[in-house]
């Protein structure tokens, strides 16, 4: 028995269509379902693919408070500007970069219209645990 992968991402949010926007217009899915014509769930939703990964946004009321804690989409560098681009083109908050040291990757940060944190970032794991030094990685269970 294992996880076998992510199988999608809801994030709670106020105006489905300015949602469909941010995820569309911004970061390129492309919609899929609306259940404005009959909803199953606990209230309106949307769905998204993003070159196959299922996002949800389900209306509703979204965090109050803006954190750290974020969903980070793997791209390459060569892509950043032109992701930035279309972010600022809908009005997409982009966060000044975090310090970083050589070796770790780029990141662009951005905030969705519902207080969302997302990256968008061009490391590996291996690349990261390399630079940052792990000589012995942590080992889980068998």
């Amino acid at each position: 028995m294992s996880i076998r992968a992510l199988s999608h991402l809801t994030f709670i949010v106020r105006d489905l269509d300015r949602a469909a926007r941010f995820f569309c217009d911004g970061l390129g899915a492309r919609e899929v379902y609306d259940s404005a014509v009959r909803n199953f769930s606990l209230s309106r939703e949307k769905f998204f693919d993003l070159n196959g990964l299922w996002l949800v946004a389900m209306q509703g009321e979204p965090p109050a408070e803006r954190s750290y804690r974020h969903v980070a989409f793997a791209v390459t560098e060569a892509e950043l500007p032109q992701y930035e681009a279309r972010l600022r083109g809908i009005g997409a908050e982009i966060r000044p970069p975090r310090p970083r040291v050589a070796g770790e990757g780029q990141s662009l940060y951005f905030h969705d219209f519902d207080n969302h944190l997302f990256e968008l970032h061009t490391g590996t794991l291996d690349e990261r645990l390399a630079r940052y030094g792990s000589a012995s990685p942590i080992q889980g269970p068998p």
